[in-house]
């Protein structure tokens, strides 16, 4: 920029005219002496050096102050608020196992309820059972052993010379029941001594009332009763027995005479 400036300005001197005592000072004044050549000069300036760049500097650490009221206060109400949750928590969880607890405890009370009832059933049930069976076993000796009455009109005796026989039937058991309104005599006889019975009133040996007890020898005899009740075994196999009801006065015999069927297995009484 200085060199601009004075070549500027030797333009404008040299347009401007110059002056007659200018012209003269010129003249007169004297030449300058030449200057000594400057000295060679070492240059030690150092090569050129990018900067180091500046160390970071570490900020420092602030201490914090110590909390203030405000912030211990904010401190205790959020671990207050912690708490609480944890207790309402804790609460909730009590409730809902003692909810559990109760519904639990109501089912067992429930379920016990119903045990009592199915005990009450099983009771009622195998006492039905019992009976039941009872029945059965009842209802299949029956059917083993079927019961028959075969005789139940009452019937009268007009004195000794009257008669009421019946047959005791092959394969049962005979049961004789009956009841008079006098003295009566009954007699099983086997066919070989009921005929010895006829023989002995045809032939003048007695009356009816005699001979049909006193000819041969009876199975089994009952005299001079008013009630009998037994069971005859002895035609269970063998058809061989009649049985004879006798009065020595007019009565009125009343029987209930039944037959149970009981097959024996080899031959009984008179047949053995």
């Amino acid at each position: 920029m200085d060199d601009s400036i004075s070549e500027t300005d030797t333009e404008v001197a040299r347009a401007e005219p110059v002056s007659d005592g200018a012209l003269a000072a010129l003249e007169t004044a004297p030449e300058p002496s030449p200057e000594p050549s400057p000295q060679p000069v070492f240059d030690a300036t150092p090569w050129p050096v990018a900067p180091r760049p500046a160390a970071h500097r570490l900020r420092p650490v602030r201490i914090s102050r110590d909390l203030g009221p405000r912030l211990w206060t904010a401190a205790l109400a959020a671990a207050l608020l912690f708490t609480a949750g944890g207790v309402a928590l804790l609460y909730l969880d009590d409730t809902n196992s003692q909810n559990a607890a109760n519904q639990l405890n109501r089912q067992n009370q429930a379920l016990k309820s119903q045990n009592k009832q199915l005990q009450a059933q099983l009771l009622t049930t195998q006492t039905n059972l019992t009976a039941t069976m009872g029945e059965l076993a009842t209802v299949r000796a029956e059917l083993e052993h079927p019961h028959l009455t075969i005789w139940n009109v009452p019937q009268q005796i007009n004195g000794p010379n009257w008669y009421l026989a019946g047959g005791a039937p092959d394969t049962f058991t005979y049961n004789l029941h009956a009841t008079s309104t006098g003295p009566m005599s009954i007699s099983i006889l086997t066919l070989e001594d009921f005929v010895k019975a006829i023989d002995c009133v045809q032939n003048g040996a007695g009356n009816t009332h005699y001979c049909m007890h006193h000819s041969g020898v009876p199975y089994i005899t009952w005299t001079n009763v008013t009630t009998v009740s037994y069971d005859f075994h002895a035609a269970e196999g063998c058809a061989d027995y009649v049985v004879v009801f006798t009065s020595a006065s007019s009565i009125t015999v009343t029987p209930n005479v039944g037959v149970t069927y009981n097959p024996a297995s080899a031959s009984t009484g008179a047949c053995a």
